[in-house]
């Protein structure tokens, strides 16, 4: 009777486990935002009451003056359904040899240059501006003092900043950001410009080197970001040459333009301007894999708190989308509740 009754209690603990609620949402990232129904499908597949979108990168002009790139333009305006998290990237050259008073008026012109994003997206406001920015130890301080002038503008809205594995795993260097929340971008965690054939996107053993009980230990709420992306690593003379951006797996396999070599790689047979390559110029195709994204939400769900939780996917793209089904979506989802 005795094992009974202690059976009975630790089904009913199983049974009483406190879920994680979490919700689904997507990076958006392009400079042009237009309505597309495949999109469109994946937003209301997921039930997704947020996207975050880049509405620009802050980086140095030619004149070495701290300037808006490439933001985004609205074609079409944001459904009444999804509230729009303002995303700004920061590149991190920016908060080099920086003085207080260039730091408090970039604060004033990336929130008046969100405003106005915000409101050419058909919203009449935002509840969370998102700071994007791979900020080092030297860097820290006008980042930190960035994100309190921010804060002061923007008042009662919620401001979250971008997290780095490094940054994560090396807390007391890299210092904790005078923020509400962080968002953990759970990609490019490898050596981009090193040769050879390893995955930069998402590697699972590398992952694992970062996290563990960093998460649960980490002094404030803490989302998530996971990759969905592919990207084509260029390498000229065996030296890191770039990302080509317009080129697929499609485009490696389907013409007879590029060889595979021995150690997986593909070597242009010609000058491919289109492209941005020359012959002989070296290719590493990268993506982000299932099951690599399956172990990962594993991973995280042992070690993240059981708070509500929101899982981005990065991003909304019609051709990375394809990539993936809505239920290898999905499962990633389940995982985290």
């Amino acid at each position: 009777m005795k094992c009974k009754y202690i059976l009975f209690f630790v089904i009913l603990l199983i049974g009483c486990e406190q879920k994680r609620e979490v919700e689904t949402s997507f990076y958006f990232w392009k400079t042009v935002y237009q309505t597309n129904a495949a999109e469109q499908n994946y937003l209301q597949h997921f039930n997704s009451k947020k996207l975050f979108v880049r509405i620009l990168d802050v980086d140095r002009d030619l004149n070495g003056g701290i300037s808006p790139v490439a933001p985004i333009k609205f074609k079409d305006q944001l459904p009444a359904t999804l509230q729009l998290v303002p995303v700004v990237f920061i590149v991190n050259e920016v908060l080099k040899e920086v003085n207080d008073a260039q730091i408090k008026k970039l604060a004033a012109n990336i929130v008046q240059f969100v405003d106005g994003k915000v409101k050419q997206a058909g919203k009449s406001n935002y509840a969370e501006l998102q700071i994007d920015c791979d900020w080092t130890a030297t860097t820290r301080t006008s980042y930190f003092l960035l994100l309190k002038e921010i804060k002061k503008y923007i008042g009662n809205k919620t401001i979250s900043s971008t997290l780095r594995l490094h940054q994560l795993k090396n807390q007391e260097k890299s210092g904790i950001p005078p923020v509400d929340k962080v968002l953990l971008m759970c990609y490019n965690m490898g050596n981009l410009r090193k040769y050879g054939t390893q995955n930069s996107i998402l590697d699972v053993k590398e992952f694992k080197k970062y996290a563990g009980e960093n998460l649960g230990y980490y002094p404030m709420p803490i989302d998530v970001a996971l990759p969905l992306f592919s990207w084509a690593v260029v390498f000229r003379n065996g030296n890191y040459a770039g990302i080509s951006k317009r080129l697929k797996l499609a485009n490696l396999t389907a013409n007879g333009a590029f060889t595979k070599m021995h150690n997986g790689l593909y070597q242009a047979n010609t000058d491919l301007p289109e492209f941005g390559l020359y012959k002989n110029d070296e290719i590493r195709f990268e993506a982000s894999k299932f099951e690599d994204i399956r172990q990962s939400a594993v991973y995280l769900d042992k070690y993240l708190p059981r708070k509500p939780l929101n899982l981005v996917f990065y991003h909304l793209d019609e051709q990375t989308l394809n990539n993936f089904k809505i239920y290898e979506l999905e499962e990633i989802t389940h995982i985290l509740r």
